[in-house]
């Protein structure tokens, strides 16, 4: 629950600042609860089902790791409000990874069940951090512009934080898979639909709704 409350208000400054940017008069809200599906530009991976602990562990490790690279790049972006939004949530993500990492660790150092589960969700998961570094024309155009890093440049921080954290947890890092999902540019797994229309039904139900 501590690190969904930190996800959110994440998800608060970087909407609030995507809204005031846009200048269509929209706000967090709009943004979190009016879209649809295809409007949505998020990795593939975040909007994978929970699963079983392992699953959800490993789901979230793998995030954390992005994000603690993702985080740290953006601390030197020409956007000062972005490196300030970064500099927060660079306190919690690191908290939030040395939580999963070290789930990580004692699932796959543990019993022989924790670890062929914990393993297979690595196995199930690992098709999808592929997307994690592969840019877009967006994403070019932010890090020619100085506010935000290269994704290319992140990819082998993540791998050796990620390798290390493997080796201690005694699990086999997964071969490496190329698919073509593309999250950010709004082509979405079915998970998102079912996520969205559970998240979203209250405010589309009552329009205006405030709690």
């Amino acid at each position: 629950a501590n690190l969904a409350l930190d996800l959110i208000g994440q998800a608060r400054l970087l909407l609030t600042y995507a809204a005031e940017t846009e200048g269509k008069g929209r706000d967090e809200d709009v943004l979190a609860f009016l879209r649809d599906a295809p409007e949505f530009a998020n990795l593939t991976l975040a909007e994978q089902p929970n699963g079983d602990f392992a699953h959800t562990i490993v789901r979230q490790w793998l995030l954390d790791a992005w994000q603690l690279e993702m985080y740290e790049g953006l601390l030197g972006s020409a956007d000062s409000r972005l490196a300030a939004i970064a500099a927060k949530a660079l306190k919690e993500t690191r908290y939030h990874y040395r939580f999963s990492g070290g789930w990580l660790v004692r699932l796959g150092d543990g019993t022989a069940e924790s670890q062929r589960r914990v393993q297979e969700a690595l196995e199930g998961l690992w098709r999808f951090t592929d997307e994690l570094f592969a840019a877009d024309e967006l994403d070019e155009q932010m890090a020619a512009a100085g506010i935000a890093p290269r994704l290319a440049e992140l990819q082998p921080r993540w791998s050796a934080r990620v390798d290390q954290t493997l080796h201690e947890a005694r699990l086999q890092r997964p071969a490496e898979q190329r698919f073509p999902w593309h999250g950010k540019r709004g082509v979405h797994t079915e998970h998102l639909g079912h996520m969205l229309a559970e998240m979203q039904h209250l405010q589309r139900t009552y329009p205006g709704a405030q709690w």
